[in-house]
């Protein structure tokens, strides 16, 4: 009879948040894993709260990493350089969800993946990983003379604008046209009243109400326009991709990886 192969041990940091509490029931729905332990940032009312087991949510982001072989990471950018140390010091895979990063942020979570497998993403959707896919062969098919939209819908609650999967949707469009987004990208209408320029990206952003997630990329040509749109219905969807993405992840070397990579290439 074959081995049964050994369930992968799942950390999820930012349990008491909303992406916590679905990464959590996730991790427990999937047979191919196995929640580690949980925690919070220091004095969060969830702390102490039982897990099932003999699980609570603690504040130690050193000793989950060794009591597992994948950390899920839904928080905030500050503090994600006690994270990589954490992950590094346990040698432990790291699944990055957080969004608002920096450059700085990048430049450690490069450092890291040299030590462990880091995946970043700024979108564990599986459809939003295939939606990248077509926003970049879209771009690169359509000449700058199709003018490049991205409009997100978000919760009334979420900080960062644009938010993190329109700007990885800009990269993916700017990819295509063979540019950095930082050269292409559209300056801020409300700042910049002006014409717009040929062959750039442009963002727009709208809060409110409990919107998991909406994306619209428009391709706006001469006469005809193509969209390509995702509407996230639950944050469940991110949750079940983070957890797919966890089971690949954990036996991974050390590297850095993309949504791309779990979809296989």
């Amino acid at each position: 009879m074959a081995e049964t192969r050994k369930r992968i041990r799942v950390g999820v940091l930012g349990a008491g948040g909303r992406m916590g509490q679905a990464v959590i029931a996730a991790v427990g729905a999937d047979a191919r894993l196995k929640l580690s332990g949980a925690i919070e940032r220091a004095g969060h009312p969830s702390i102490g709260t039982g897990l099932g087991g003999d699980l609570t949510i603690c504040s130690n982001p050193a000793a989950l990493a060794h009591a597992s072989d994948v950390l899920i990471d839904f928080t905030s950018p500050d503090a994600l350089d006690a994270t990589l140390d954490a992950a590094c010091e346990g040698r432990t895979a790291l699944l990055i969800g957080t969004t608002g990063l920096s450059a700085a942020s990048h430049k450690a979570i490069d450092r890291a993946a040299k030590s462990v497998a880091v995946l970043q993403a700024a979108n564990t959707s599986l459809g939003v990983t295939l939606l990248l896919r077509l926003v970049e062969l879209a771009a690169a098919q359509l000449g700058p003379e199709w003018d490049i939209e991205i409009a997100e819908l978000h919760h009334g609650l979420k900080v960062d604008a644009p938010s993190g999967t329109a700007l990885a949707l800009g990269e993916a469009a700017a990819k295509g046209r063979g540019a950095p987004l930082a050269k292409l990208r559209a300056p801020p209408r409300e700042t910049a009243a002006r014409a717009r320029t040929a062959g750039h990206i442009g963002f727009a952003s709208l809060r409110g109400g409990s919107a998991a997630g909406d994306h619209n990329v428009l391709f706006l040509g001469n006469g005809e326009r193509l969209e390509l749109r995702h509407h996230a219905e639950t944050r469940d969807i991110f949750a079940r991709g983070a957890v797919a993405a966890a089971a690949w992840l954990g036996r991974q070397p050390p590297g850095r990886y993309t949504m791309a990579d779990v979809l296989g290439g």
